[in-house]
């Protein structure tokens, strides 16, 4: 309901498709980072007032607020902006494309790289097309050089597309489904992503990590997730300041 009240799904999917909900539940994670946001936003203001406040934060306002340059070509122009598949409005080749085994996206956003696919591509001439020389052009033109770069991109899998642009010095990235994502070197391994814990009951499992990488303090979970009840008496004692006959007379009551 957020996506759809916040104008999220209305400008997600294909063109003379139906509005689509993006995969995961973006209103609820778009809600949490903008609490957890705001509380410290709050912290430090008390730290340096000392007055606290309260924190109130709708999932609706954090899927508007998320739509950012969307909101405002209707704002600036009084243009709604319309469902467009995987391509960018503003720059065009910025899109996903076909491989042989996939899909890749490449970010050829700007002039030079948008050269350098030319280059990768064995199409320098493209560079000199009048209605392919700047990036208005290359938007408004999208579907005829959409159709040029697919031509080539399906020739090759999607690691090599990926490989053969990125050395090149183009951006580019695999399409990736999670049995890719997990496996990835730069995600699972040099970023960490996807640590194994030791779960009571199930026993080694990998869990997601947070995105969070400070300097010093390790971001990985640090404990596996409590069995029920398992700090009942920790938390009780310690903050509510029960003694342990008031613990066992609640345990033998059913309470807890």
């Amino acid at each position: 309901m957020g996506q759809a009240m916040g104008g999220l799904m209305s400008t997600t999917g294909w063109p003379g498709g139906e509005p689509t909900r993006t995969g995961t539940p973006m209103g609820d994670v778009l809600g949490g980072l903008n609490l957890a946001i705001g509380v410290l936003a709050a912290l430090v203001n008390k730290a340096k007032t000392g007055r606290g406040e309260k924190v109130d934060v709708a999932l609706v306002d954090s899927v508007v607020s998320a739509m950012q340059n969307i909101t405002m070509i209707y704002q600036a122009e009084g243009r709604i902006p319309q469902r467009i598949g995987n391509r960018y409005e503003s720059t065009y080749p910025y899109d996903s494309f076909p491989a042989r085994d996939g899909n890749v996206i490449i970010a050829a956003g700007n002039n030079k790289l948008y050269a350098i696919l030319c280059q990768v591509m064995g199409r320098p001439e493209l560079t000199e097309e009048p209605k392919y020389l700047n990036v208005k052009d290359r938007v408004a033109n999208h579907e005829e050089l959409r159709e040029i770069v697919s031509a080539w991109s399906s020739q090759f899998t999607v690691d090599e597309v990926v490989k053969l642009l990125n050395d090149a010095g183009c951006p580019a990235s695999p399409v990736n489904t999670l049995d890719r994502v997990v496996k990835d070197p730069q995600i699972a391994e040099a970023r960490g992503m996807f640590p194994e814990i030791d779960q009571p009951g199930i026993g080694q499992m990998k869990v997601t990590a947070s995105a969070q990488k400070l300097t010093n303090t390790k971001s990985y979970p640090r404990k596996a997730a409590p069995l029920l009840g398992e700090d009942n008496e920790a938390i009780f004692s310690r903050m509510l300041g029960f003694d342990s006959e008031k613990l066992a007379r609640l345990k033998e009551q059913g309470v807890i």
